[in-house]
């Protein structure tokens, strides 16, 4: 195992905490997430690939959650950092903020635009206190964002440059409907301008569940499919600002843990020793503040 690696994104859910809104346990398209996902179910697939420590982001979108995420980093030293949620437009909430800060596995919050019907709502949402505490307290906000959203995120970001803002799964470019399909030009452009804001990284993660069964057959095919994802994501980021996620257990809709790492690795491990080193893990230890291990 390589402690240095790290899972840059994953989820844990008990079901029965109720508040995962999105997983309709009656949709047989997501019947491989509808049980439970616990630290012991991540750690031989974790180990088994190297990854000595993660990153856990929220999967719901209640402080309840955040605040559970936060038991589980207290009893498992391998979850580095937690990314959690908060109502950012209400300034009444700047002392969980301030509370839940004093806890070192406490790194950031994560809004999930994706699913808001306003694709502008990060621009308007978020109320000037919040948003300055995050600052102030030195948290980061994962950006769960599609392309119809980066526009506006790109004014969020110019707007509030002192905070620490990384895009989620590459913006989950819609691969399924092909390189000639209406995502692309809103895509490429809003990464090129987002990239142009230092204080901006990107996930490599969450790209299989992108596209379609048909479409990753195979190892090889999984491959060709992702390389111009990692071929744009590296000409605009730089691997010092690229972090590698596997998504797990939402990964599991496409492929298993280890074939991810394995595809990803393909594309990693051509680096030089020290970009390789940086998307492995060093640029989310440098993003979050992750402590490194002892």
């Amino acid at each position: 195992m390589h402690p240095g690696r790290v899972d840059a994104h994953q989820h844990f859910w008990r079901l029965a905490r109720g508040d995962y809104d999105w997983l309709d346990q009656s949709d047989p398209a997501l019947a491989p997430l509808a049980r439970d996902f616990e630290p012991d179910d991540l750690t031989p697939l974790r180990r088994a690939n190297g990854i000595g420590r993660t990153v856990l982001v929220q999967a719901a979108a209640t402080m309840e959650e955040t605040e559970h995420l936060l038991g589980l980093a207290d009893g498992h030293p391998e979850i580095a950092g937690v990314v959690g949620w908060i109502d950012l437009s209400d300034p009444g909430q700047v002392p969980v903020l301030e509370r839940w800060a004093k806890r070192s596995a406490f790194k950031g919050v994560r809004p999930m635009l994706q699913d808001l019907p306003d694709t502008e709502w990060i621009v308007h949402g978020p109320h000037p206190a919040m948003v300055q505490a995050l600052i102030d307290l030195g948290l980061r906000l994962d950006a769960l964002v599609k392309p119809p959203h980066l526009a506006a995120l790109i004014r969020f970001v110019e707007r509030w440059p002192s905070l620490k803002v990384v895009i989620d799964h590459a913006a989950k470019p819609t691969l399924r409907d092909g390189w000639q399909a209406d995502w692309v030009a809103p895509w490429r452009t809003g990464l090129t301008e987002l990239a142009a804001y230092p204080q901006v990284c990107c996930k490599f993660s969450g790209l299989l569940t992108e596209a379609a069964p048909q479409q990753i057959t195979s190892p090889g095919a999984a491959q060709d499919l992702v390389a111009p994802v990692w071929e744009e994501l590296l000409q605009r980021f730089g691997p010092q600002r690229l972090m590698w996620g596997s998504d797990w257990p939402v990964l599991n809709l496409a492929a298993d843990y280890g074939r991810w790492a394995d595809i990803a690795g393909r594309f990693i491990d051509l680096l030089p020793l020290p970009d390789r080193q940086a998307v492995w893990g060093g640029t989310a230890e440098a993003f979050y503040g992750l402590e490194r291990p002892s």
